[in-house]
């Protein structure tokens, strides 16, 4: 066995020839972007051409080749390369260029067979955190950030606070889940309260509240809901 051999399975050698591939495979498409724009000018030497004839190139891989979004843009950027790494050539804004349109896909709902199958693979905490996703239509952050004033056992809603676009808004609280939260609540709270008792149990408070309730961190409204 040889040095290099040996270095090379000391290091990885999967994950090392794994880049050598990327590179490689980068270079070839580079090469041939550059071929192809070289003959789309009729053998013209890039040199001679400039952001005119970029644009003219780029633009008929959308127009005329129907090329996806993700191909244009490699063609864009193996020419830059050619132009700033080869030929030394500063290459300025590109107008008018007409971009390939990324394709619109529908996102993948789940039946409600499907949402039955994973609900009943949860229990617990787990559980309360599925279905306030599900149910009440809260983002994961959103769920962990929840805090106990928030929830609103009379009217069935959940107010959101600091939302996207860092707005407020209320959802709906799903009935199946009330009596299941309640006890969930019990048993945080009795668990906050031991935290007293052991001198812990604040938590943070956004923006100045901390200062202007100077014990509002430790009060069980302000406490997260545990999910």
């Amino acid at each position: 066995m040889n040095d290099a051999t040996s270095t090379l399975q000391s290091i990885g050698k999967p994950k090392l020839l794994t880049q050598v591939r990327q590179v490689i495979r980068t270079e070839e498409a580079y090469v041939n972007w550059i071929r192809k724009f070289i003959l789309f000018h009729n053998k013209r030497h890039p040199a001679e051409m400039g952001e005119t004839e970029i644009g003219q190139f780029i633009t008929d891989l959308a127009v005329k080749k129907h090329v996806a979004a993700s191909t244009q843009n490699q063609a864009l950027s193996a020419i830059l390369f050619l132009y700033n790494e080869v030929l030394q050539q500063e290459i300025g804004t590109i107008d008018n260029l007409i971009w390939a349109k990324r394709p619109k896909r529908l996102p993948v709902v789940l039946t409600r067979d499907e949402v039955k199958a994973v609900m009943r693979q949860l229990s617990g905490t787990t559980w309360i955190m599925a279905m306030l996703l599900y149910g009440s239509g809260l983002r994961l952050l959103e769920c962990l950030r929840l805090r106990v004033q928030d929830i609103d056992f009379t009217y069935k809603q959940i107010t959101i606070r600091d939302a996207k676009g860092q707005k407020d808004r209320i959802t709906m609280l799903p009935e199946i889940l009330i009596d299941p939260l309640k006890q969930h609540l019990k048993k945080v709270k009795a668990l906050h309260e031991k935290d007293l008792q052991a001198g812990f149990g604040t938590v943070y408070l956004p923006f100045a509240l901390e200062r202007k309730y100077s014990k509002a961190n430790r009060q069980w409204g302000w406490q997260p809901v545990g999910c």
